[in-house]
């Protein structure tokens, strides 16, 4: 399965019910082994970090398992809004 930017974004906008994901090929030659992605969802609220990061992790499952290095920033809309007015 080649994993893009794009599936990792429509699947994390479908099943977690994101409002805004951005996922960027931090691989070398954009082979799609490292990914860095900003998770923005009213799910999280009242999660902490690690349930966040793990409803993520669920979530891309069977991508994970092709993918090398994943790092993730999981906000609520709340802290999103509270982000980019700085």
């Amino acid at each position: 399965m080649a994993i893009t930017a794009e599936h990792i974004r429509e699947k994390l906008t479908a099943e977690i019910g994101a409002v805004h994901v951005e996922v960027e090929d931090t691989s070398p030659n954009r082979c799609a082994a490292s990914f860095k992605v900003l998770v923005v969802s009213p799910q999280f609220e009242g999660k902490t970090l690690l349930q966040r990061h793990r409803m993520v992790n669920s979530c891309l499952a069977e991508e994970l398992k092709e993918i090398h290095a994943f790092e993730q920033k999981t906000l609520t809309p709340e802290q999103w809004e509270k982000q980019n007015a700085q």
